[in-house]
């Protein structure tokens, strides 16, 4: 491993380094050539501002030792292997934590699933309506390992024999709900677990809608299946539709809280989905572009 890389793994121990702090360290110094040095403080302190913690209390070596024996891929943002996509999104990772089969990142048709945790059987139907002519294209079904639409997504792509990617809050030690654990564990067999966090790091509520940035930005457009207003799956489509995403939205029943959410990004120009094929055409013309 390049030093430079390793250096900013051991920053993304800290706790306290904020993205922010990480780039204006990486301005000051690219290579992080500094970090270990004894003028670490004098050549940090006026970027960081007080945010600066010490990396000298964390085991960066026997950290490295465990995520390799636990085939645990680390790809940092200079790594020719970091989707593409993602690094063009606002304030990508500097570091994805990848459990899996990483080549599931650069495949040509990375979809977002993304819906309500009170998933209804209206919600599920159209998943499974949907899924089958979408793994057919051999898409990518990426979502976010939460209950409900995230959960029957992941669920409903494996079961058709699809590829499937989970981004998650906090680190793999930690999955969040622990009712997806088993689900978690396949994933990081045989298909894709992603976080931008180490393993030992519990999930924190601020940690979800930096998570729906990742989902929204690793593909070529979201789909929302359920959503209410300003809940978290109207917020990765909010995160899309910035990033020049497509967004699909299934529309709903007017009186199902449920459906607000997609009914109102319908109505500021999500594309409605009545069938596959408006997804799947809108996203090879795109392609074709």
């Amino acid at each position: 491993m390049e030093e430079s890389k390793k250096r900013l793994i051991h920053l993304i121990h800290c706790r306290t380094y904020s993205w922010k702090a990480i780039y204006q360290l990486l301005k000051i110094d690219p290579s992080l050539a500094s970090l270990y040095t004894t003028h670490e403080h004098q050549s940090f302190s006026n970027a960081v501002k007080g945010s600066f913690s010490s990396p000298q209390n964390i085991p960066i070596e026997q950290l490295l030792e465990y995520y390799q024996k636990n085939q645990i891929h680390l790809i940092s943002y200079f790594d020719d292997d970091y989707p593409m996509l993602l690094k063009n999104v606002y304030r990508p990772p500097w570091v994805l934590f990848a459990k899996g089969d990483k080549s599931l990142l650069n495949r040509p048709f990375p979809l977002a699933v993304v819906g309500s945790r009170e998933a209804t059987s209206y919600g599920k139907k159209v998943i499974e309506y949907l899924f089958p002519e979408l793994v057919k294209q051999e898409a990518v079904i990426i979502s976010g390992l939460a209950k409900g639409i995230d959960t029957h997504a992941h669920q409903t792509a494996v079961h058709l024999g699809g590829k499937t990617i989970g981004v998650i809050a906090g680190g793999f030690q930690h999955i969040y709900p622990k009712e997806n654990q088993t689900l978690a564990n396949y994933m990081m067999e045989e298909h894709l677990v992603l976080s931008e966090y180490p393993p030992h790091f519990r999930p924190e509520k601020w940690h979800f809608p930096l998570r729906n940035r990742i989902i929204a930005g690793l593909a070529r457009g979201t789909v929302v299946i359920e959503a209410k207003r300003r809940s978290g799956s109207f917020i990765t489509a909010d995160m899309a539709l910035n990033e020049g995403r497509e967004v699909f939205a299934v529309p709903g029943n007017i009186l199902t809280p449920s459906s607000v959410g997609t009914n109102e990004l319908i109505k500021i120009g999500a594309k409605l989905v009545k069938e596959p094929k408006d997804i799947i055409e809108e996203i090879f013309y795109e392609r074709k572009m």
